[in-house]
């Protein structure tokens, strides 16, 4: 059997990294919380059928940047440093983190299928973006909500579970689907040796309702 491992990478080792193991018959396996990068090596390593499994790892913002509010508010939208008055001092512009680099690119030379994805393009995707705050109670338990019912995931808790957690099923799912519906997944771009994908519409969603969609924004511009 395979198994599909979804990692929700977090900038530093002071905020928990999730993880989560999912098998083809959509049951989760393994829920976890990791801290320090050996935590994260250590359980790769140990994990017992990783030669059956493809791994899915999210693309964590760098959060290292010099002081000030406008700096940290605008550091994520900050594609590229296009203005040579603003000095790009300490590689503040840097938009996401190169942690795990290394021991990803170490995972495929061993034959491991690794994929990247960013959270938040994922969310949009698979229209599990909700109305509320990023990351709040009420953001959680939509995405808790969702997986469960909407993805079938019909062993998720009934108590709040982390968001990393749930943002790791996410990172299991495109690894899943990746695997068995290859044509469905989009290569984003390429970080550091690896792929970033996401899917190229929600999968379980009929493709009528994304035409009605573009309609309705064609006829709004």
């Amino acid at each position: 059997m395979n198994y599909y491992v979804g990692l929700s990478l977090a900038s530093t080792s002071s905020m928990d990294s999730g993880v989560a193991v999912i098998d083809e018959d959509n049951q989760i396996i393994t829920l976890d919380k990791l801290y320090k990068m050996n935590d994260i090596i250590y359980f790769f390593d140990n994990f017992s059928s990783l030669n059956n499994s493809k791994i899915c790892a999210s693309v964590p913002l760098d959060r290292t940047m010099l002081e000030g509010k406008w700096r940290i508010l605008s550091k994520p939208y900050q594609f590229v440093a296009t203005n040579k008055n603003i000095p790009n001092r300490d590689n503040w512009t840097q938009r996401h983190s190169t942690r795990g680099c290394e021991y990803f690119n170490e995972l495929t030379q061993r034959g491991i299928t690794v994929s990247r994805f960013d959270i938040y393009m994922t969310r949009q995707s698979l229209h599990l973006n909700s109305c509320y705050k990023d990351r709040s109670p009420a953001d959680c338990k939509f995405l808790q909500q969702a997986l469960k019912y909407e993805w079938g995931f019909s062993n998720i808790p009934s108590n709040m579970m982390p968001m990393s957690h749930m943002e790791a099923v996410l990172g299991a799912i495109i690894a899943r689907e990746y695997e068995k519906h290859p044509q469905k997944i989009r290569k984003l771009y390429e970080f550091r040796g690896l792929d970033v994908i996401d899917v190229n519409e929600n999968l379980n969603i009929s493709t009528d309702v994304y035409n009605f969609e573009k309609e309705l924004t064609g006829n709004a511009v």
